[in-house]
């Protein structure tokens, strides 16, 4: 993780602590070539720079750069934090997180009863320090289906945070962290 966020990438043993699974994004193709450009320098980023990990014949994509926020002065890729929170609760369908006044808000699709809603504040909250180190700002519970997703199964986090702003969320439980 702590490498993840000054843009490089490091593979370790399956499970080590504060690592990231990665899925497969496909299969090379012999005689295929690819390269994964720094906008920066326009040239093929180096190794083990965020971006690319190939390893046996396959590519894996850590994170999209448009997609990625930046907390404390550190580059934070969203997927990252929510795979964290969906794996910290069974009742935990989808999460999307955004930032809102570099505050960190992250938004629970619940499976589950008010009381459950309570109880996963300090789970999500607790599995952001710990794997992320960061502090959550709010977390909003609310029911299946509100995140928006688009039509190829992208979450709309842009959307998802003018719903919040607009207090368009219908949520089963807000809490403030500030």
């Amino acid at each position: 993780m702590r490498a993840l966020r000054h843009d490089r990438v490091r593979l370790v043993e399956r499970g080590s602590p504060h690592s990231l699974p990665l899925m497969e994004s496909g299969k090379i193709l012999p005689g295929v070539r690819i390269i994964i450009a720094n906008p920066e320098t326009k040239g093929p980023l180096g190794d083990s720079h965020l971006g690319e990990v190939k390893r046996h014949d396959a590519l894996y994509v850590v994170g999209a750069l448009d997609e990625a926020m930046e907390l404390r002065g550190m580059r934070y890729h969203p997927i990252d934090i929510e795979t964290s929170v969906i794996r910290a609760h069974k009742s935990v369908t989808e999460c999307a997180v955004f930032t809102w006044t570099n505050l960190l808000v992250v938004v629970v699709e619940l499976d589950g009863s008010e009381q459950e809603a309570l109880d996963l504040v300090p789970l999500v909250t607790n599995v952001v320090l710990e794997e992320h180190y960061l502090v959550v700002g709010v977390v909003v519970v609310v029911d299946i289906g509100v995140i928006p997703i688009n039509s190829r199964g992208e979450k709309q986090r842009m959307h998802l945070r003018d719903g919040f702003l607009a207090d368009q969320l219908d949520p089963i439980y807000v809490a403030y962290n500030m």
